[in-house]
């Protein structure tokens, strides 16, 4: 069972991504939170968990790590330290102890946040992030989806390396194919996009990670 650890497992998505590795038969989760309760409650659950605060020093929480899951966010609400140098403090964290794979949950228009019109704040903290995650040395793999919804997920999506759409997004959809995206082999240090599709999660990570 490979560890990894979930960076915003408290969050919407992050919760989804939390849930799906605990019934996974090849991960085991290990929920990076801010707070002594957070920890107690996943514990109820049987989840392990370590205390992290993006914001600061992480370096602690990710020994005995296989792999790394950024799903966090600060909600618009300090994107600079916590959307962006809080993934590069992680980022640091996980190159320290060679973890083996991380996947980042990035945005679409992350690629271009000059051209945004609006949140380019947000938008230009996540390029840098996936900058910095794209010349770190990590095999990495970086998901943007479009608007997230919480919907019930479909199990289905569209994906490439670039949508010349926009759309939305179940956030279970989304957690899906992060969780999917942990393969070794699967899009290796290759960006992408994602919506709402007809392509079953599994087949359309496969069939990119062939063409790609």
């Amino acid at each position: 069972m490979e560890k990894i650890l979930v960076a915003g497992a408290t969050g919407t998505t992050g919760r989804k991504v939390v849930q799906l590795l605990k019934e996974s038969d090849n991960y085991q989760p290990v929920a990076m939170v801010r707070k002594d309760e957070q920890q107690k409650q996943f514990q109820k659950e049987g989840v392990e968990s370590v205390l992290g605060d993006l914001s600061k020093d992480v370096s602690n929480t990710t020994k005995g790590i296989n792999k790394v899951i950024f799903a966090a966010g600060s909600g618009g609400k300090d994107v600079k330290n916590v959307d962006e140098d809080g993934a590069k403090r992680l980022i640091d964290a996980a190159k320290k102890e060679r973890i083996e794979k991380f996947v980042m949950l990035s945005s679409m228009g992350a690629d271009k946040p000059e051209e945004a019109n609006v949140l380019k704040g947000y938008l230009q903290a996540k390029h840098n992030a996936d900058q910095y995650l794209d010349i770190s040395g990590l095999t990495f793999t970086i998901v943007r989806p479009g608007s997230l919804n919480n919907n019930e997920g479909l199990g289905k999506i569209k994906l490439a390396h670039k949508l010349e759409e926009r759309g939305e997004i179940p956030r279970w959809d989304v957690a899906r194919t992060l969780v999917k995206s942990l393969d070794n082999d699967v899009a290796k240090n290759q960006a992408f996009e994602i919506l709402t599709g007809e392509t079953k999660i599994e087949n359309a990570v496969q069939d990119f990670q062939v063409l790609s």
